[in-house]
């Protein structure tokens, strides 16, 4: 399994087991958490009041509730492969090779059977942002963990929404659980088209919230 493979599966661990490390690669300014190398900090999206809790390495870091979210943030610098394939393939073209390849190929390996329902270019957004919207079966973080009862009998197949960009030279991925679906369900009836228009706009705002260092100076 690949580096990048191994942060990315990291990223989507229950928050319980990433709390056993109590300690943050990144920091926290007041209410801004700042990622371990420095590339974005953005507004915390979680109140520690409704139970939320934030898990990171130095690559990905992972925000979540007891209510409904779950979102992780996750920073790759690219290598001369990297480059490389970008520069081959073209942004779109890219961004879905890097999702298909290393976001999915995760999901897969921990929740068989998760496929990529669609994905839509966005080419305004961040000089050119992929959005995939994914559907994984058991792989939502909402289901109920009481131990005592067991796992449910109709687990829910969760969708996940995720959006890439690049920006110096790093590989952006975000991504967010449509909680709806475990926390409603039996009244949850939106369709494919309305789960795409929240997951869309949910990342974009998120997207919205980053802060990006400024250009580093050049050697004189």
């Amino acid at each position: 399994m690949s580096r990048l493979s191994l942060l990315l599966t990291g990223a989507l661990l229950p928050a319980a087991l990433l709390a056993q490390n109590p300690e943050l690669a990144g920091k926290l300014e007041g209410d801004t958490y700042v990622s371990a190398t420095g590339e974005f900090k953005v507004p915390l999206p979680v109140l520690r009041e409704l139970g939320g809790t934030i898990t990171d390495t130095a690559n990905v870091v992972t925000f979540t509730d007891s209510y409904n979210t779950h979102i992780s943030i996750a920073c790759f610098p690219q290598d001369a492969l990297q480059r490389w394939e970008l520069n081959t393939r073209g942004r779109r073209d890219y961004l879905l090779y890097f999702f298909t390849d290393f976001v999915l190929a995760d999901f897969t390996r921990r929740f068989p059977g998760s496929t990529i329902e669609s994905a839509r270019f966005i080419p305004e957004l961040m000089d050119g942002a992929l959005v995939t919207y994914a559907l994984l079966p058991g792989g939502s973080y909402f289901e109920p963990k009481d131990a005592a009862l067991g796992p449910p009998a109709n687990k829910v197949t969760a969708k996940r929404g995720t959006l890439l960009f690049v920006r110096n030279g790093h590989v952006f991925v975000l991504s967010t659980e449509l909680a709806e679906r475990a926390t409603q369900r039996s009244t949850y009836q939106a369709t494919s088209e309305k789960e795409n228009a929240q997951l869309t706009g949910r990342l974009t705002e998120l997207a919205g919230r980053l802060v990006f260092p400024g250009p580093k100076p050049r050697n004189p």
